[in-house]
C-alpha cells in the first residue's frame, strides 16, 4: 500500500476544501497522513479520510516564543512519528514557509508542490507540477485535485466526510435547542469572521433579520468576541448561542437546520461540509468562485456585490479611500439577500 502525506496546516476552510483530496487517495488504496494545526485538527481527528493526523500546536508554540526549547522537542517528536511511517509521497497544499520544513524533513521519496508558491516553499519539494493553482480560476477543491491528476489518479468523485459527533455533544445541542419552534424552517445567522474587511455591513444584517423573522426560526452563533456585533443586529431577541458552541457542537447544530447565512468564514464552510443545510455565503474581498460552497447552485449561494474592485484579495485592509472605502462590505443589498432566503425557504417547503 502506498502512503501519502498531506501538508495543509490551516485555515479551517482550506482544511475542509482538502478533505475530498484525502478521500480520493483513500478510495484508491492509499494510506493517508495529514499535518495540521489547531482548528483543522478537530475536523480530521476521527475523520475516515485519514489514517494518521499529526497535530502541530502552532498557537502554543507562538505564545511560548518560536525558539523555546519545548517547541523544538515537540517538533522533533512529531517529525519522528511522520518519518516512522516512511511516506512515499508528500504533497504541499499550503505552499508557504510553515509547510516547507515539514515537507523537507518528512522523509518522503517524492515531495510535490505546484509552481506558484510563496515564502520559498518550493525548497521543500523535489517535484513541481506544471500548473498554476493561483491563476486557474477554479474552485479550491478542483485545484487540489491537480495533485491527484499529476499522480495518475481517477478524479471523477468528490466525497466529503467529517468525524462522528459524540453522544455527549448531541445531548448538549439538544439542550440548546430545547425551546425551539420547529414549526418553521430553522435559519442560522453566523455574521462574524476573523477579518474586518470580510464582514458584511451590520445594518444590512439588521434589515435582513427584520425581513425574514416571520418566515423562520432564527438562531445566532459566534464566539464571545462577536457578542457586541450579535447584540447590535438583534440576536438577543431570538436564540442567541454566542459563546455557547465549539467546533463539534457547531457541526451538530448545522446538521439540524435548513439554512446557514454567513460571510466568507469558517462557519460557511463548516455548514456546507455538514451537507444538510442550504448556505448563503456573502463575499467582500475574496472570490466566491474559488472559496464559496461547492456544488448545487440552488442550495449553495456564493454572492458578492459585483463591484469592479472585487475581488481584491486584500483581507487585511481596504486600499481605497473616501466613499469607496470598504464599499464591498455594503453589497449586495439586504433586499437581494432577503429574496434569496425566501426563495430557498419556499423551495424547501415545497420539497417537504
Amino acid at each position: 500500500m502506498k502512503k501519502v502525506l498531506i501538508v495543509r496546516l490551516s485555515s479551517m476552510g482550506d482544511i475542509i476544501f482538502h478533505i475530498p483530496l484525502a478521500n480520493l487517495f483513500k478510495s484508491q488504496g492509499y494510506q493517508v497522513g495529514w499535518v495540521v494545526s489547531e482548528k483543522g485538527y478537530e475536523l480530521l481527528k476521527g475523520n475516515p479520510c485519514v489514517d494518521n493526523v499529526y497535530f502541530v500546536e502552532s498557537k502554543k508554540w507562538k505564545k511560548r516564543g518560536w525558539f523555546h526549547p519545548k517547541n523544538f522537542f515537540e517538533f522533533l517528536s512529531i517529525l519522528k512519528s511522520i518519518r516512522k511511517e516512511k511516506y512515499d509521497i508528500a504533497i504541499d497544499c499550503q505552499r508557504m514557509f510553515k509547510s516547507m520544513y515539514w515537507m523537507l524533513l518528512s522523509g518522503a521519496k517524492r515531495r510535490i508542490i505546484s509552481k506558484d508558491t510563496r515564502e520559498y516553499a518550493q525548497l521543500g519539494a523535489n517535484e513541481v507540477i506544471p500548473y498554476s493553482l493561483n491563476n486557474s480560476g477554479k474552485h479550491v477543491i478542483l485545484n487540489s485535485y491537480e495533485f491527484a491528476k499529476y499522480l495518475g489518479l481517477n478524479t471523477d468523485k468528490i466525497k466529503f466526510t467529517l468525524p462522528a459527533t459524540s453522544d455527549e455533544v448531541k445531548e448538549y445541542v439538544d439542550s440548546l435547542l430545547k425551546d425551539i419552534d420547529n414549526s418553521k424552517p430553522k435559519v442560522v445567522i453566523a455574521p462574524a469572521t476573523t477579518r474586518d474587511v470580510k464582514h458584511w455591513d451590520r445594518e444590512n444584517w439588521k434589515t435582513v433579520i427584520e425581513g425574514i423573522k416571520d418566515d423562520c426560526t432564527l438562531i445566532f452563533t459566534g464566539t464571545e468576541a462577536d457578542r457586541e456585533l450579535l447584540t447590535y443586529i438583534g440576536a438577543d431577541n431570538y436564540i442567541n448561542l454566542c459563546g455557547k458552541t465549539n467546533l463539534e457542537s457547531l457541526r451538530e447544530l448545522f446538521s439540524r437546520v435548513d439554512l446557514v447565512m454567513s460571510p466568507d468564514s469558517g462557519s460557511a464552510h463548516l455548514a456546507w461540509a455538514s451537507e444538510r443545510p442550504a448556505v448563503i455565503a456573502i463575499f467582500t474581498c475574496t472570490p466566491p468562485k474559488l472559496y464559496g460552497p461547492f456544488g448545487n447552485d440552488e442550495k449553495y449561494i456564493s454572492i458578492n456585490g459585483g463591484l469592479s474592485c472585487q475581488p481584491c484579495w486584500n483581507t487585511k485592509f481596504c486600499p481605497l479611500e473616501g466613499d469607496k472605502n470598504k464599499q464591498c462590505t455594503k453589497v449586495p443589498s439586504a433586499d437581494e439577500i432577503i429574496n434569496i432566503v425566501k426563495k430557498i425557504l419556499k423551495n424547501n417547503t415545497a420539497k417537504a
